[in-house]
């Protein structure tokens, strides 16, 4: 039958302080579980080794209420035959994954408790966690496990060689022995099957049970089911109301100690106390009405379950609870009682004794004795409590009542006396102080060490200001030598007192007795170390204190002019120093620079800067971060000086990504575009270029089917007058061969219409590429880019273009001028004016007047005495005299070049361009 399997943690991945793994080898209700580290890279991962190879038939999982993975993959193997080799991928079978709920719906308040049924056998379960869930309350990025459940049952239970294995393991983890194959009587009964999960196994009945309520159900329940093997139905009926009874008191049970620990969290003692008591009432008034020992009692052929004292519980991981683990014998080696024994019974007188108050007494004993030969079955964990022997009973009430002195003692205000090596070593501020108030700085409880320091304050606030300046110091230095003290403290109330008392000394003491320097310097030496060492403290609270205290004393004008704080700041981190530790320095000094700066206040260019520089290299992320951060700062003050510490900003450095992220901060301090910026730039400027070139050519193509249009009415035209004239001289010879005539249906076959060109290479792309680039009649709009003649330029800008509202015509010189030019042009009268066109043409481009005429324009644009400022002309002269020059003359004359001034060039009637409706004769 299938049942709660015991693990132990082999590796994980990370952990923070406080929450490691190895949390999730506990089951109880107090259990805080397994967290990621802060800002964790993920995948997370977690390996656990089960006491024994076993067919794993249900995994049980308890989320975080908000620090919730993604998804949680499993992974199972067989062994791993070198303990040390990492436990690579390949080694592990992968069974699959489970989604968790992000847990919006609620809040976050409330935990999944996730459920996954399997059948996969091995003896190693590797957990994945990936990206966690975001939500407000996860500020770190961390992922959290509150436990984990593995039930199945043994693999290969006639395997000797797994028994040695297990009892490896049995050392850091107890759980139940596997259970005994089902007895035959059961067979056919619900909890006889073989796929039977007993609800005492589930995880949900541990983690919301008093662990020793739950370790007398499960005994209970064994009983339960031996009496029904025995077909004793009464006593299995009364067993079962038992359970029944017993659930609902350790569901109870469990939510008081839950509540008694958040008191402790939050040093709320008085309601801490209260719910103790409480526990051991309640515990006391069920058990008795119960009738519980009576019922075990009326079975003495039955196995008794153990008795567990009532006693304060142990942690998991003190020594008192791995010593009881260790020293239970094994199983093997044990024979059990099953006969109820007298000495539980009178444990209870013992409890009960009038000599002590409620507060005081621990309730009866809730189960029967537990013998030096009994033993737990393996999945019931023994209570984390120390175990005391039948012997030493009658002792108890006189430890109890020395106790209770103590406690009475510190109450009254009267403090322990103090030892010998406490005198010693505060001699001198015994002599100053009195041995009744220093003994109240050393007690061992806490309010009264509290009160030994508020006593102080009272002491030095109502000095009078004549006092002798020898005196006043004698009384500053024992004060100081009971702060040091004080500021060691674990208690949070006695650490807030000694902050009180110092900052008091320093800006209220001090100034009021006129003591020097000299004094406030002796102060902050004596105590910053101290401060900065709490920084690193395992308690947030604390930490957060000493944080803020250094802080505000550093603003302090009596020690903001000493510059001592700062220096100690600028210490290089410690390489064995906590995380802790680190990242509250730096995060002490980016404060501080920015509330004192760097000048006159300690801080230096230089030393921030070495310090910042260091701090790059540390193990933590955070502090490299914050390093991060530092940098930047000091650039936006001294960006020269802060270049000087820093490598240079080439390739090489920036493969670093802290460099990176720091030269690209410095390029947006500048206001310079960073490295991604101008990529994304260069990008989007390619993207915006071939766009252009695409809208350019698509508007080519739609100029280029106008202009094939023109051409076909044209050689339809010629191709009817060739018909004619054929008809007109029917029967007569053909020309001679040696006469170069071309037919006259293909005039205009690789013809330029407009200047007149014939080339080979003129076919329809050619003829494209010839009007966009090379025409000398042609040229490019540059507002629309439009190709159109240049004859026809003013026109077009004036009536045609997509920018033509922004243009006007001057009266003057008949062009198209900008209209915000247009006044200023047309007031300083420097054009060219223009004549009449049946008088003059006018080129658009170099502005002058020439003769009259479609030939005219051909002449001014393509001779090599004409237009001045028609580029594409210039680029064909240069383009004709270059294999001139390097051919000699006959390749001159095969060349093709403009046509010179004069010509007759063969030009189609009727052509028409893309922006003018002008026809093109011929002379």
């Amino acid at each position: 039958m299938p049942h709660k399997i015991g693990f132990v943690v082999v590796s994980s991945s990370g952990h923070e302080d406080g929450f490691s793994a190895r949390e999730l080898m506990i089951h109880a209700p107090t259990v805080s579980g397994w967290r990621s580290p802060k800002f964790c890279q993920f995948p997370q991962e977690i390996v656990l080794q089960m006491v024994e190879r076993c067919r794993i038939r249900k995994l049980q999982l308890l989320a975080h209420q908000y620090m919730i993975s993604s998804k949680v993959e499993f992974y199972i193997s067989e062994s791993l035959p070198e303990y040390l080799v990492p436990y690579q991928a390949e080694r592990f079978r992968r069974l699959g994954y489970v989604s968790l709920c992000d847990n919006e719906k609620t809040g976050c308040k409330a935990r999944e408790l996730k459920s996954v049924y399997v059948d996969a056998v091995g003896q190693f379960l590797k957990l994945i966690f990936h990206q966690n869930h975001a939500n407000k309350y996860n500020i770190y990025n961390q992922v959290a496990l509150v436990a984990i459940n593995i039930i199945g049952d043994p693999a290969d239970l006639g395997d000797e060689n797994n028994i040695d294995s297990r009892e490896k393991l049995i050392d850091h983890y107890l759980g139940h022995s596997p259970h005994n194959p089902e007895d035959p009587a059961l067979d056919g009964t619900f909890a006889g099957r073989s796929d039977y999960i007993s609800p005492l196994d589930d995880l949900a009945f541990d983690m919301y049970q008093d662990p020793e309520v739950a370790q007398i159900i499960r005994r209970l329940d064994e009983r339960k089911r031996e009496a029904v093997r025995k077909e004793r139905y009464d006593h299995a009926k009364r067993l079962k109301q038992a359970i029944a009874d017993l659930q609902k008191v350790g569901e109870r049970l469990g939510r008081y100690e839950v509540e008694k620990r958040c008191a402790v969290e939050k040093e709320d003692y008085d309601l801490a106390k209260e719910k103790k008591q409480q526990m051991a009432r309640y515990r006391a008034q069920v058990y008795e009405q119960l009738e519980l020992h009576g019922l075990l009692q009326g079975e003495p052929e039955t196995q008794r379950p153990f008795a567990l004292p009532l006693q304060p519980l142990a942690s998991p991981s003190s020594p008192q609870h791995w010593k009881a683990v260790s020293s239970l014998p094994r199983t093997e080696e044990l024979v059990v009682e099953d006969t109820f024994t007298g000495p539980v019974l009178q444990e209870k007188p013992l409890a009960s004794s009038p000599r002590h108050s409620a507060a005081d007494q621990s309730p009866p004993a809730a189960g029967p004795a537990l013998r030096s030969h009994e033993v737990l079955p393996y999945d019931e964990r023994p209570l984390p409590v120390t175990r005391k022997q039948l012997g030493e009973a009658s002792a108890e009430p006189e430890v109890r009542e020395t106790d209770s002195d103590v406690r009475r003692r510190g109450v009254s205000g009267e403090p322990e006396p103090l030892t010998e090596k406490a005198l010693r070593e505060a001699s001198s501020a015994i002599d100053i102080l009195g041995e009744a108030l220093v003994a109240g700085a050393y007690s061992k409880t806490w309010s009264c060490r509290e009160d030994a320091l508020l006593a102080l304050y009272k002491r030095l606030m109502e000095m009078p200001v004549g006092t002798q300046k020898e005196d006043l110091k004698n009384m500053l230095r024992a004060s100081v030598f009971l702060i040091r003290r004080a500021i060691k403290d674990i208690v949070t109330s006695v650490f807030q007192a000694s902050l009180k008392l110092l900052k008091m000394i320093i800006t209220q003491f001090i100034p009021k007795h006129k003591l020097g320097k000299p004094d406030t310097t002796h102060c902050v030496e004596r105590a910053v170390p101290l401060l900065l060492a709490r920084t690193g403290d395992s308690s947030a609270r604390l930490r957060v204190m000493a944080v803020n205290f250094i802080q505000e004393m550093a603003l302090f004008k009596e020690v903001k002019s000493l510059q001592l704080i700062p220096a100690y700041l600028v210490q290089p981190l410690k390489a064995n120093a906590s995380a802790h530790l680190a990242m509250s320095q730096v995060d002490l000094l980016a404060r501080l620079l920015r509330d004192l700066g760097t000048e006159s206040s300690g801080f230096t260019v230089d030393n921030v800067m070495k310090f910042a520089v260091s701090a790059l290299e540390h193990r933590v992320y955070e502090v490299r971060e914050t390093a991060v951060r530092i940098i930047l700062d000091m650039y936006r003050q001294h960006p020269a000086l802060t270049l000087e510490h820093l490598p240079p900003d080439d390739s090489s450095t920036r493969r670093n990504l802290l460099y990176k992220a720091i030269f690209e901060g410095f390029a947006k301090i500048d206001g310079r575009p960073t490295e991604a910026e101008v990529r994304t730039q260069k990008r989007v400027a390619t993207k915006e270029t071939e766009k252009q070139k695409k809208e350019e050519m698509k508007a080519l193509q739609g100029q280029s089917a106008e202009l094939r249009e023109t051409q076909a009415g044209v050689q339809e035209k010629e191709s009817e007058a060739v018909k004619l004239k054929s008809q007109d001289s029917h029967g007569r010879k053909a020309a001679p061969p040696d006469t170069p005539e071309i037919p006259d249906n293909h005039y205009l076959d690789n013809l330029c219409i407009f200047c007149g060109e014939r080339n080979e290479s003129f076919t329809e792309e050619g003829l494209d590429l010839h009007y966009w680039k090379h025409c000398l009649m042609l040229t490019r709009c540059d507002h629309c880019r439009q190709v159109v003649e240049i004859s026809s330029l003013t026109e077009h800008l004036l009536t045609e273009c997509d920018k033509r509202d922004a243009f006007g015509k001057c009266s003057r010189c008949s062009e198209a001028v900008p209209k915000e030019e247009l006044p200023g042009h047309i007031k300083t009268k420097e054009c060219n004016p223009a004549k009449a066109e049946k008088v003059a043409n006018r080129c658009p481009l170099c502005h002058e007047n020439f003769a009259p005429g479609e030939e005219a324009w051909k002449v001014h644009l393509m001779g090599p005495a004409g237009c001045t400022m028609n580029l594409r002309k210039t680029h064909v002269l240069y383009k004709a005299a270059a294999p001139q020059q390097g051919k000699g003359p006959a390749a001159a004359k095969s060349s093709t070049s403009a046509p010179k001034a004069g010509s007759k060039i063969p030009t189609p009637k009727g052509g028409l361009s893309k922006s003018s409706s002008r026809t093109h004769t011929r002379r």
